[in-house]
C-alpha cells in the first residue's frame, strides 16, 4: 500500500475553519476481490449490559439549568427520564434482534475489518445502492428505509424501482474495526466503498449520504470510479465561499442574498455561535473529549440527545421523531462497541466545513448529482446555491417532512426519493 503522508494545516478561527489533518491514503487494487466477505452476528455479553446498568445507577448528576429552554443544552428533567428508561426497561437484545434480521457480513479493506448489512432485492435488475450514515448515527439509522429500498412494490412503487442496499459501518463506528493511526478520512472511505462494492460482484453502483455520509458521497463523486454511476446527498455542501467568510468571520447576511438563501445563512449562523461547540470539541481535541463519553453512559446520552433534539424535525423535543428505543440502540451501540472516542476522531480527520463549496471541491465531482432537502436539515440548501456548486447537478427536491436524520424519520419518503433521483441513471 502506497500512503501520502498527511501534511499539517493551519488553526484557523471559527468553526468554519476546522483544524485538522490534509491530504489522503491511496489503497491499494491488489486483492480487490479475493479478500473474505464473513457472516456477521451482533452478540452482545450480559456482562457488558450488567456494567452499562450499573453505572447508568451510579451516576452523579449536575445541578439543574438555569434557564427555561435548551440554551444551555439538554435539559436535566429530560436526559433523566431517558436515563431511567435506559437503565430500566430498555431491553438491547431486541436492537440486537433487529440488526440480525438482516444479511451482515464483514470483509477487511487496507487492514481494517469493515461491517456492513447487503440486502438483495427479490426484483430483477435491481439498482446497488451503498448508503453511508453519519455522526451521531449509525447503521440502525438507515435500517427502516432497507425494506421500502428493496421492496419498493409493497411501497407503492414499481419493481423496476428497487435497490440492492449496502450500508457498512464507517471505520471506528460500530461493529467496523477502529483506526489505530490516522488516515482514515472521507477520501480513503470512499476509495473503500468502492472496493467493497466491487467485491460484492457489482460492476455499477450509486451512493447516498447524509452528514458524514453526504461527505463521503462527494469524496467519491470527485474520485469517479468507473462503476459509480451518480450520488445523492441529503445534507449538500453548497454555501458559496463568499458567504462562507461572512459565517466565519461573524459578519451579517450579505444584502444581496435571497428571502431562501438568507434563511440559509441564519440558520447556519445560529449553528456556528450557538450549535457548533460539539464539532469544535471532536475537530480539535476528540481525544480530551473521547475520556468523558467512553466511561460515563450519561455523558454520551446527553452529547447524542442533545443533537437528536436540534436536527430532528420535532421542534426540539426528538421524541416527537424517533422513540425513545430508537434513540437508545443507536447510544447504546456507540457505548458497547466503545466507539464514541473513534467515531469523533473521523472529525479530527477531515480539514474541511462540511457545508462550504470550496472546502468540500463540490465543482470537481464528475457524476450525476442528486440532492433532496429535507425542512429539518440542519439549513435548508436553497436551488440557487446547490445549482452554483454542483455543476453536474441532475436532480433537486425539497420535501416538507424529515429532518437531518432522514431515513431514521421519513424513511418511505427517503426511498421514495432515491427512486426518483436516480431513475434515470437505471441501466
Amino acid at each position: 500500500m502506497k500512503t501520502i503522508s498527511n501534511q499539517k494545516t493551519k488553526l484557523a478561527t471559527g468553526i468554519l475553519a476546522f483544524m485538522a489533518i490534509s491530504g489522503s491514503a491511496q489503497i491499494s487494487n491488489q486483492n480487490i476481490t479475493t479478500e473474505t466477505i464473513k457472516p456477521f452476528h451482533a452478540s452482545v455479553s450480559n456482562d457488558a449490559l450488567k456494567d452499562l446498568r450499573q453505572r447508568i445507577n451510579m451516576t452523579r448528576w449536575p445541578s439543574k439549568e438555569t434557564v427555561t429552554d435548551q440554551s444551555q443544552g439538554v435539559k436535566l428533567d429530560q436526559i433523566q427520564r431517558l436515563v431511567k428508561y435506559w437503565g430500566t426497561d430498555y431491553d438491547w437484545h431486541k436492537a440486537e434482534a433487529k440488526l440480525n434480521s438482516f444479511p451482515q457480513f464483514t470483509t477487511n479493506i487496507d487492514g481494517l475489518e469493515i461491517h456492513f448489512i447487503h440486502v438483495r432485492s427479490k426484483h430483477k435488475n435491481a439498482m446497488p445502492l451503498i448508503i453511508t450514515h453519519g455522526w451521531p448515527g449509525s447503521v440502525f439509522e438507515v435500517l427502516k428505509a432497507i425494506d421500502p429500498l428493496t421492496n419498493p412494490t409493497k411501497y407503492g412503487g414499481k419493481a423496476e424501482d428497487a435497490f440492492d442496499v449496502i450500508i457498512p459501518s464507517m471505520p471506528g463506528y460500530g461493529f467496523s474495526g477502529k483506526p489505530t493511526e490516522a488516515g482514515w478520512g472521507v477520501e480513503k472511505m470512499g476509495q473503500a466503498w468502492d472496493i467493497l462494492m466491487k467485491r460484492l460482484g457489482y460492476h455499477h453502483y450509486v451512493s447516498q449520504g447524509g452528514d458524514w455520509g453526504a461527505v463521503v458521497a462527494d469524496a467519491m463523486g470527485r474520485q469517479a470510479p468507473e462503476d459509480l454511476l451518480g450520488i445523492h446527498v441529503n445534507m449538500p455542501a453548497t454555501v458559496p465561499a463568499e458567504v462562507a467568510e461572512v459565517l466565519k468571520s461573524g459578519g451579517n447576511a450579505p444584502e444581496n442574498l435571497t428571502e431562501q438563501e438568507k434563511a440559509a445563512f441564519n440558520s447556519l449562523n445560529k449553528l456556528y455561535t450557538k450549535g457548533g461547540g460539539y464539532a469544535g470539541m471532536m475537530v480539535t481535541r476528540p481525544q480530551t473529549l473521547g475520556y468523558g463519553l467512553t466511561d460515563s453512559p450519561v455523558a454520551l446520552a446527553s452529547f447524542f440527545l442533545d443533537k437528536f433534539n436540534e436536527w430532528t424535525y420535532s421542534g426540539g423535543n426528538a421524541e416527537k421523531s424517533l422513540t425513545k428505543d430508537e434513540m437508545l440502540d443507536d447510544i447504546t451501540l456507540y457505548w458497547l462497541t466503545n466507539t464514541a472516542n473513534s467515531s469523533a476522531q473521523l472529525y479530527w480527520e477531515n480539514n474541511n466545513n462540511n457545508f462550504n463549496v470550496v472546502e468540500q471541491r463540490t465543482q470537481e465531482i464528475k457524476v450525476p448529482v442528486a440532492i433532496t432537502v429535507f425542512p429539518g436539515e440542519i439549513y435548508q440548501a436553497p436551488k440557487s446555491w446547490a445549482e452554483k456548486a454542483y455543476p453536474t447537478l441532475n436532480y433537486f427536491n425539497e420535501v416538507k417532512k424529515g429532518g437531518h436524520f432522514a431515513s431514521w424519520e421519513e424513511p418511505q419518503l427517503f426511498a421514495e426519493e432515491l427512486r426518483a433521483a436516480f431513475r434515470s441513471l437505471r441501466k
